[in-house]
């Protein structure tokens, strides 16, 4: 669903699949209240980027090339799925934001700050990762999107973060 963005300037937030809503309802909300689009941006880390065009399709190049005609068609329908959804909870007398789905290649912190610059984007919103080990695990060996976001790029970065009952954080 990869359209050429026009007027004015997109609220930009990361999808992934299997996210928490809170991330996409919170930007649908703040969209829908400002009144500007929503560009969300899926970015694949199993590929890397070959040339960069944002008014079209990314090109790229698949680190699995057999599992990724597969994948990416499936990934984009829950995101597709997932994004409706979280339009479509717009409290009542909000206008429902316009959206668009980008799929993006290799860091995801890097390729949404290069996609939030090409798009004049005047925010990016971006979730937290699920508590536990091996979520804090594999943070510590690539970073955290949102980390590198603020300390990397000058736009405003809104981390929503993953909610969780407080008896839920016990072990």
């Amino acid at each position: 669903m990869s359209e050429h963005l026009r007027g004015t300037s997109p609220l930009l937030v990361g999808v992934a699949p299997g996210q928490h809503p809170e991330v996409l309802q919170t930007a649908a909300g703040l969209a829908a209240k400002l009144g500007t689009r929503l560009l969300c941006a899926y970015v694949d880390e199993a590929s890397y980027l070959v040339e960069w065009d944002p008014a079209r399709s990314a090109h790229r190049l698949s680190l699995h090339p057999d599992a990724d005609a597969e994948n990416i068609g499936g990934v984009t329908m829950e995101l597709k799925a997932a994004i409706e959804a979280a339009v479509a909870r717009v409290p009542p007398g909000t206008a429902a934001a316009e959206w668009t789905l980008e799929t993006l290649t290799g860091d995801p912190a890097r390729a949404l700050a290069q996609l939030a610059a090409e798009t004049n984007a005047p925010m990016i919103i971006v979730g937290t990762s699920e508590r536990g080990l091996s979520h804090r695990l594999a943070e510590a060996l690539s970073g955290s999107v949102g980390a590198w976001l603020t300390h990397h790029q000058s736009r405003p970065v809104l981390i929503v973060p993953y909610r969780r009952a407080a008896h839920e954080d016990r072990p």
